[in-house]
Formats: structure tokens, C-alpha cells, sequence
């Protein structure tokens, strides 16, 4: 089950940002990444920044799925509440799979959390899968329910695998 959006083949080959930046707004938003994404605009690297707050169970708008495609790399800041947001995990799915099939960049930033703590889903990001999880077992449309099963997969992966890339460590920055 892919989460990438298909674009015209024009759209995909077209790169208009060096950067693309995945964060949980509610973490970060007012303070490092307003001065990461201030950097690289200094340094006249063109960076996606979605300023939008989405709540969790909204769908990833194709915008999102288009500005991934069209950069060269993402920044993915994991913070302790990042894996709360559905919206989140879904841009890292979407940012991992752009990663196995282009020569997409991602650099993890491990902002006041362990990388261990990502790849075996413990701490604040065992509970939200927990919470997810509960979420999509209540669930009573079938359909949404096998759909759920399949992010939850996905997500557990993803986390995994980000946390396996060689990141930095923002810890108390």
C-alpha cells in the first residue's frame, strides 16, 4: 500500500527544493525549526516549511506528496510527540519511500529524543502507536480497519528505519 500520490512525469522529474522539512509543529514550531528553517533560507537553500497545524486522522493534502517528490532532501525532526501526529508518520512514510526510489536525501535530527527509543518504539512513541493502534482496532468499518492495520505496518517500519540512518542529535538546542 503506497502512500505516494502519483504525479505526471513531468511534475516528478521537476525539483524545486532542496529541502523539505517533516517536524510535529506543537514540539518545535517556535523555536528550532524557525531557526533551522531561517538557516537554510540564509544560506539560499529553497526549503518546503508547511505552516499548517494538521490534527491527527486528516488525510496528507497532495501538496505535501508533490513538495516531497520535488525536493532533493528532507529533514525529518523527531521530537517526543512526532509520532502522535498520523500526519507525521505519514510524511515519513511518504519521505522513505522517495528515498528508495530516487536519490532522495534524509538526515534525521533527534530533537530531545534516544534513536533507540524510535526504533523500538518505546517511551512517547510505544504510546502513541499504542493509541493508534487502539484507535484502529475500534474501528468498525472494516475497510478502514485493514486500511489502519496497513499505516500502523508502515509507520512501525518507518520509525525503525529512520532511526537506523545516521542523524544528528539536537539535544537540548
Amino acid at each position: 500500500m503506497a502512500i505516494l500520490t502519483e504525479l505526471p512525469e513531468e511534475q516528478e522529474a521537476a525539483i524545486k527544493y532542496d529541502v523539505f522539512l517533516s517536524f510535529r509543529g506543537k514540539d518545535t514550531r517556535l523555536g528550532f525549526m524557525d531557526h533551522l528553517y531561517q538557516a537554510l533560507v540564509n544560506e539560499n537553500i529553497s526549503t518546503f516549511l508547511d505552516e499548517e497545524e494538521v490534527e491527527t486522522g486528516e488525510e496528507l493534502k497532495p501538496e505535501l506528496a508533490r513538495a516531497i517528490k520535488s525536493s532533493r532532501a528532507s529533514i525529518v525532526v523527531l521530537s517526543k510527540n512526532y509520532a502522535s501526529s498520523t500526519w507525521c508518520l505519514d510524511e515519513l512514510v511518504m519521505i522513505l519511500e522517495q528515498r528508495r526510489v530516487s536519490d532522495h536525501i534524509v538526515l534525521p535530527v533527534f530533537y530531545n529524543v534516544e534513536p533507540t527509543h524510535i526504533r523500538k518504539q518505546k517511551s512517547t512513541f510505544g504510546e502513541a502507536l499504542f493509541e493508534h493502534k487502539q484507535r484502529i482496532e475500534s474501528e468498525k468499518d472494516v475497510e478502514k480497519k485493514i486500511q489502519g492495520a496497513g499505516k500502523l505496518e508502515m509507520w512501525t517500519k518507518g520509525l525503525t528505519e529512520i532511526a537506523d540512518l545516521k542523524g544528528k542529535d539536537a539535544t537540548g538546542r
